[in-house]
């Protein structure tokens, strides 16, 4: 019996691709970790083993990672040393026997430079990591979720509209839960070996159409106004956010300007089965 381990299992990505996992597998074939294994005790409800593992802890690694065959790698927060950990992971899998590992990559456009810090290096990192393991590997490219965008528009979005330095980019915003199941699909099929698979929801959205979905979800008329990052900086600083949390999510904007996520493909709705969730359905569940 093949076994799929998920890592951080407690996290809304990891979570999302277990449950998912159970309309293809059953639960005695799935495996989920997390540092705090109690936090986990609505996925042992369902059936799944939850194993402890820290990706500081190399051998709590090891040890969870026994008897797997193929292993989700939920990336590590930001402004951590996501590189090390992963690299961790990755030494304490093939150490273990796993063959094939599945890690979730910032998408990036293919001609286009735009650095998000705390994520772009680590992320191109991860994937040499990979890449000379020796073990199978695909790297799933994931733009900016669907739920964190009333995170980086701010609260003020009735009285000021939409103001960010995104320029006329446009992204194909897509729902953590599409991405999950479009994952859990990949690790319970066969075949994906050494390949990358950008999922995204296959249609790009600029923030003025972006503005619109806004009109239609607070039924009040939103615009969308172009700024420069250091206004948005200066804004959301006025919001009360720390300057490096501003910062950091005017760097996913000035992306989306630049046209780094502006690649939409198909690829999570052959997975799926079905369409992407709409983007006004993501945000009104973000948004409550």
């Amino acid at each position: 019996m093949k076994r799929i381990l998920v890592t951080g299992a407690t996290g809304h990505l990891g979570k999302g691709i277990v449950e998912a996992l159970l309309n293809y597998v059953p639960p005695q074939q799935i495996v989920a970790s997390a540092r705090d294994p109690q936090q986990a005790a609505g996925l042992r409800k369902l059936g799944v083993e939850v194993r402890r593992a820290d990706y500081n802890d190399y051998d709590s690694l090891l040890a969870a990672l026994q008897g797997i065959d193929k292993l989700f790698l939920v990336s590590a927060v930001a402004f951590s040393d996501r590189l090390a950990q992963h690299g961790n992971v990755i030494r304490a899998a093939e150490a273990a026997g796993v063959r094939h590992i599945v890690y979730p990559s910032i998408q990036r456009r293919e001609g286009v430079t735009a650095v998000i810090d705390g994520v772009t290096d680590s992320d191109i990192g991860t994937e040499l990591l990979l890449r000379a393991s020796g073990m199978a590997y695909t790297i799933v490219q994931h733009p900016l979720y669907a739920e964190l965008i009333p995170l980086l528009v701010g609260e003020r979005v009735v009285r000021k509209g939409l103001r960010l330095p995104a320029g006329e980019g446009r992204i194909p915003l897509t729902g953590r839960r599409d991405l999950a199941a479009a994952s859990a699909a990949i690790l319970a099929g066969d075949g994906h070996e050494n390949t990358e698979i950008s999922l995204n929801a296959g249609v790009s959205y600029s923030m003025r159409e972006l503005a619109d979905v806004y009109s239609e979800l607070l039924a009040v008329p939103i615009s969308y106004t172009a700024i420069t990052p250091a206004q948005y900086v200066a804004e959301r600083m006025a919001d009360g956010l720390p300057a490096s949390v501003a910062g950091f999510f005017g760097s996913w904007l000035a992306a989306i300007a630049a046209g780094a996520f502006d690649q939409p493909d198909p690829a999570l709705e052959r997975l799926l089965g079905t369409p992407a969730t709409p983007l006004g359905e993501v945000l009104t569940a973000a948004l409550e």
